[in-house]
């Protein structure tokens, strides 16, 4: 199934993408919706056709910040340390950081350039996920059991920012820093998170090409590991890094300029698609 939020008459709310984009609408938002074992309740009969609503981020107010993890792919540690003529190792061990949960934005959603505040914001495509069950100390070989859906992310990142701060955080938090969307594709219909390509297009040319299979760390360990030291929640969003092909580590570097529109596209799950403007 696809879970979509949409805004109707005003009001925020979730329901399931049928084939012909048509929401069958749920009562309220999904993140209130998302029971404790991760289940939502059957939708109501009432449906909109997709075209005469706003299709706004899955989950457009997580309850927590959006965890994300850093140099999860071999290929970008190595990109990263070449542009910053540092040794960048391999981690042994999942980095975390998060983003701040006004920085969440929806599919198709122009974002607001700011050059006052950065002139360095770049493109990261993503796969994430949304845990459905949560729980504490979950084992690798049930972990995927607790998961919801995927999604996409788009991990915008302020360079200038996160260099001069030594740190993820604020250059990862911007407004409309985090697209989502464009809507949740129930675990049920992805057999294996590890086998998807994932890519990135800016203005139509093809920056990021991919497979989650180059993960260092897949869904299973990262929700094992994070489970570990702190309890999971139904609507938690964890996006899982991203490949090589971003802008700081061109030669000579790209950033995202007025105009400009991006594209991340993850097998099975949809185009996220947003504007800046």
């Amino acid at each position: 199934m696809r879970i979509v939020t949409v805004r109707v008459d005003g009001a925020e709310r979730w329901g399931v993408l049928d084939d012909n984009n048509r929401v069958r609408l749920g009562v309220g938002s999904l993140i209130d919706a998302l029971g404790d074992d991760g289940a939502l309740p059957a939708p109501t009969d009432e449906t909109v056709a997709l075209d005469t609503v706003t299709l706004l981020a899955p989950i457009p107010e997580p309850r927590r910040n959006v965890m994300c993890l850093g140099l999860n792919y071999a290929d970008h540690a190595a990109e990263a340390s070449r542009a910053s003529g540092k040794e960048t190792r391999l981690p042994e061990h999942p980095v975390v950081f998060t983003k701040a949960t006004t920085a969440v934005t929806g599919p198709g959603s122009e974002i607001l350039l700011e050059p006052d505040v950065t002139e360095q914001l770049d493109w990261e495509a993503e796969l994430a996920f949304v845990i459905g069950r949560g729980g504490r100390h979950i084992q690798r070989e049930h972990a995927l059991d607790h998961v919801f859906g995927y999604t996409i992310v788009n991990d915008l990142s302020a360079r200038d920012i996160q260099f001069r701060h030594k740190q993820f955080f604020l250059g990862k938090s911007l407004e409309g820093a985090c697209p989502m969307g464009p809507w949740i594709t129930t675990a049920d219909a992805i057999a294996d998170p590890q086998t998807l390509d994932i890519r990135c297009r800016v203005n139509g040319e093809l920056k990021q090409h991919s497979n989650t299979s180059n993960m260092l760390f897949g869904v299973a360990e990262i929700i094992a590991v994070l489970s570990g030291i702190m309890r999971l929640l139904p609507g938690d969003v964890i996006a899982t890094g991203t490949p090589d092909g971003v802008g700081f580590a061109r030669n000579p570097p790209e950033y995202l300029r007025a105009g400009d529109e991006v594209e991340c596209e993850i097998a099975g799950l949809g185009v996220l698609r947003n504007r800046f403007v």
